[in-house]
């Protein structure tokens, strides 16, 4: 495994390619848990454990099952099964130990179920890790770790997001800017700030 490959894909997830700010997947959350800071740090926190063991089942799943018995057509199905079983993990062991925490969190921690960026990071490490058939070498660990990064990238989209607006609250604003134009306002200067990490094109 080449450390200086795992370093490339840490730095791209979590700046040059995040899912948020670069491809604009996930926006549902990020609009709608960035209110405070607590709550976006936990739906953050969430996504990072779905999207890293999301990704290692399907790797094996895709490995093992799907492209052995020339079933690829039905990855995405697949895919969207075992993220949904990971979410409802996770709700039920909220519920269980922090029932103020899942009021928080409230519709938007079944939404990861849905939520675009889960999904598109396992069809990318399948784009990515898989050619012609074949695993590269060690694509299970980058597929991990480029999950695991791309969650983190995640989570800190919503960090400066939420961040953001709460200092928002204490500040004098247009009462018709107030709620989600102005998130989504916030969004598009981070967007422009994140996609500055890409460098510029002629």
């Amino acid at each position: 495994m080449d450390v200086s490959k795992v370093l490339a894909i840490a730095i791209s997830m979590i700046f040059i390619n995040n899912f948020i700010l670069s491809k604009f997947l996930g926006l549902c959350p990020f609009l709608g848990v960035s209110k405070e800071t607590k709550p976006a740090v936990s739906m953050g926190f969430a996504v990072i454990f779905v999207m890293t063991c999301s990704s290692i089942i399907t790797w094996v799943l895709y490995r093992f099952v799907l492209l052995p018995f020339h079933i690829e057509y039905l990855r995405t199905i697949t895919f969207i099964l075992v993220i949904a079983t990971f979410v409802q993990l996770i709700e039920m062991v909220i519920r269980k130990y922090s029932m103020p925490l899942y009021r928080a969190l409230g519709i938007y921690l079944p939404l990861i179920t849905t939520n675009c960026a889960v999904l598109g990071v396992t069809i990318l490490n399948v784009d990515n890790f898989f050619v012609a058939g074949k695993a590269v070498e060690g694509s299970f660990f980058y597929s991990s770790f480029q999950a695991f990064f791309a969650g983190v990238g995640f989570l800190l989209a919503l960090f400066l997001m939420s961040g953001i607006r709460e200092r928002l609250q204490l500040l004098d604003i247009p009462e018709h800017t107030k709620g989600i134009p102005i998130a989504f306002v916030i969004a598009s200067l981070m967007s422009l700030a994140f996609m500055g990490f890409m460098g510029f094109k002629f």
